[in-house]
């Protein structure tokens, strides 16, 4: 069966190096979901892959061995999972009608995890809505806290969660567990002056360690999520680097608008004959300069007063000649 290779890819099928067999990408924003949904990727695994399933890195699933003839009768049962995970679809039972933007993926976030500063899943679910189906090549990740298990600086865009700590002192017993913590797990924003603890808002990450290690709950976490944007981090064969920090004490609002502002800029930019417009984000910033990235990518962003914008970013990594 002979079939066009660029639809293939655009319904989020993948070629593969045996003829005529194909495997499909399965889309899991947050990289959590109903366990219901594991018996779709079963059943499509067995009735038309070759019984495995392969998890990827970013969290979604791929099914191998499937044939070209049997495309449409996948998507047809990938509906249920599609439709459970609320993911964008124009048209229904022909599958995902993109696969630029790859599956955007997450720590575990603080469903489960004590150091997680926010609903991980939830903000990846959130983004997801605002750039699927795209086809342009985005790497999206976000973790919970700067231990960043997801590493984010890998990533076209990395949300690490933040939280500026709110300390009573009428609760505080002076036992130093959270200077100590600091000290040993995070940057030492922390000190006893007067019996006391006083926190240096300008060192302080936002990590919450003081949080998890206080007894008395003289540390408690704040109300308003915050997070740390960072850009342009990227692997593979050509100058790997990792992302620096854009934004930090950012709010959710102003890090959605500035990813969908960067796909505007991406569209203006983007070289015309890259293959399958699959250039990464950070070599058309090399090629227009940051600051020209900068104006497009803060339109119409309002950011809190907390936030820290970098006045210019200069990315450092392998360099091959």
């Amino acid at each position: 069966m002979d079939i066009n290779t660029k639809s293939l890819k655009k319904n989020a099928f993948r070629v593969t190096k045996e003829r005529g067999i194909t495997a499909s990408r399965v889309r899991v924003p947050g990289g959590h979901m109903e366990a219901e949904y594991l018996a779709v990727i079963q059943k499509i695994a067995q009735e038309y892959g070759n019984g495995t399933v392969h998890i990827t890195v970013r969290q979604g699933f791929e099914i191998p061995g499937i044939r070209f003839e049997d495309m449409p009768k996948v998507n047809e049962l990938l509906q249920p999972l599609i439709d459970g995970l609320n993911i964008t679809q124009p048209e229904e039972g022909k599958g995902y009608s993109s696969s630029g933007t790859r599956n955007i993926s997450a720590c575990v976030g603080n469903r489960v995890c004590p150091y997680a500063c926010y609903d991980t899943t939830g903000f990846a679910q959130r983004i997801e809505k605002d750039v699927f189906p795209h086809d342009l090549h985005f790497k999206i990740a976000l973790t919970g806290c700067p231990n960043d298990c997801a590493k984010v600086r890998m990533h076209d865009f990395g949300i690490m969660g933040m939280t500026e700590p709110q300390y009573n002192k009428e609760r505080c017993i002076s036992c130093q567990a959270c200077v100590k913590a600091c000290q040993k797990k995070s940057v030492g924003a922390l000190q006893m002056i007067n019996y006391k603890v006083e926190r240096n808002h300008e060192k302080c990450i936002g990590c919450g360690e003081c949080v998890i290690a206080c007894p008395t709950r003289a540390w408690t976490r704040s109300d308003e999520k915050y997070y740390r944007l960072t850009l342009l981090g990227r692997t593979g064969k050509k100058n790997p680097r990792l992302g620096e920090d854009f934004i930090k004490w950012a709010d959710e609002d102003s890090i959605r608008k500035i990813i969908r502002n960067t796909y505007a800029y991406v569209e203006k930019y983007i070289d015309k004959d890259a293959p399958g417009r699959k250039e990464h984000i950070g070599y058309i910033v090399d090629r227009t300069g940051f600051e020209e990235y900068k104006k497009w990518a803060l339109q119409e962003v309002t950011l809190s007063s907390k936030a820290v914008v970098a006045a210019n970013i200069y990315w450092k990594g392998v360099n091959y000649t």
